[in-house]
């Protein structure tokens, strides 16, 4: 009966899959590299070859070329909202779903919707759409990736606030970097062409240092890059030569290092477009009556941020945590344990047992890989 289960949902899900709109996603480094230009270049091309393309929702900054480019274009109308006194817009998902468009434009993939939306993210309301069966041309900026968080904010000073899960890049059926060298970027920004004339100042000396660009750009490149290699493998290559790949991140209370081999790991997962999960061993001297409440609320954040980066997290009490490592790896079929690098916590507990040997043993026994991410 189960395996009839299991059958008749892989089932539905092709056919949901086979039903659900194409998602195309365009990425840049920053604002000002022309995401939103191209995308309603794009939906001028479609319109023109007879194609029922509509604006969900655009964000023009004023920019002469980007509000000249709407003309000609249908426009859904947005939400209107009042919010603390104040009358706003949002895309109207519903009035996309009604009017059942081909194909829908939709800008700021990462924005966080109004207080009383049905999503908390726009994001949330394209897969909506998507599962509505409506093709979605969307765009995002490299920062704002989840995984990639804590490497923007060593780069440019900068903690993004509004971020969207690695798994939704991964759903993009096409993935498109809009790239500008660093000079030409800087020289958008000078012309006025990205920001008002009052913020240029600022900007050039906070985010769009030529420093931060480049590396910023490379970071770009190289995700859309792993999705291009990601599709092949996965579409192109027959799937009988893959290798099925199931993560374990092994973490501890120590809330910074978890974080880290959470996003790594999530990046790992989604590469492979694997199954993933989140280890959390409860040591005795890590219960709740022994570690601070802060640590507590730390270590749930951290749950809430594997689940939303996909992973099913699995917590345990045992006084081995290597032993308990093994037996996560045993029933979940796991083929590569992540953990943090030497100096953690979890390292040194892990070494301080003589179980060690045996978790080493027991990994390359059964062919799993074990990483240290740092």
């Amino acid at each position: 009966m189960d395996e009839e289960r299991k059958t008749a949902a892989h089932f539905l899900s092709l056919i949901k899959k086979s039903r659900r709109g194409k998602f195309k996603l365009y990425i840049g480094m920053s604002a000002g590299v022309g995401k939103t230009h191209r995308m309603l270049q794009e939906a001028h091309t479609l319109l023109r070859n007879g194609i029922d393309v509509k604006i969900g929702y655009i964000e023009t900054h004023n920019r002469a070329e980007t509000v000249a480019l709407l003309d000609g274009l249908p426009l859904i109308p947005r939400r209107q909202l009042f919010y603390k006194g104040k009358e706003l817009e949002e895309l109207d998902m519903q009035a996309v779903i009604n009017l059942r468009p081909e194909v829908v434009i939709i800008d700021e993939l990462a924005h966080t919707n109004i207080e009383g939306s049905k999503n908390e993210k726009r994001w949330q309301d394209v897969l909506d759409i998507l599962d509505a069966g409506i093709n979605v041309i969307s765009a995002v900026n490299i920062q704002h990736i989840e995984s990639l968080n804590d490497e923007i904010k060593s780069i440019t000073g900068i903690t993004v606030k509004e971020r969207i899960p690695d798994h939704v890049v991964s759903l993009a059926d096409e993935v498109v970097n809009i790239d500008l060298t660093a000079d030409e970027l800087i020289t958008r920004l000078k012309e006025g062409k990205i920001y008002q004339a009052e913020k240029i100042a600022a900007a050039l000396s906070n985010f769009f240092q030529s420093d931060h660009i480049l590396q910023l750009r490379e970071l770009a490149l190289k995700e859309v890059a792993a999705q291009v290699n990601r599709k092949v493998e996965t579409e192109i290559i027959k799937p009988n030569t893959l290798k099925h790949e199931r993560f374990l991140a092994c973490i501890s209370s120590n809330e910074r290092s978890a974080k880290t081999v959470i996003k790594k790991t999530a990046r790992l997962a989604n590469y492979y477009q694997s199954k993933w999960y989140v280890l959390y061993v409860q040591a005795p001297n890590e219960s709740a009556d022994k570690i601070t409440l802060k640590k507590q609320r730390l270590l749930i954040n951290n749950y809430k941020l594997a689940t939303e980066l996909g992973a099913e997290v699995i917590k345990v009490q045992n006084s081995s945590i290597a032993q308990a490592i093994i037996e996560q790896v045993e029933a979940k079929r796991i083929t590569t344990v992540c953990i943090g690098k030497p100096r953690l916590n979890l390292w040194r507990l892990i070494m301080a047992t003589s179980i060690f040997n045996v978790l080493v043993k027991k990994l390359a026994a059964n062919n799993v890989d074990l990483v240290i991410l740092s």
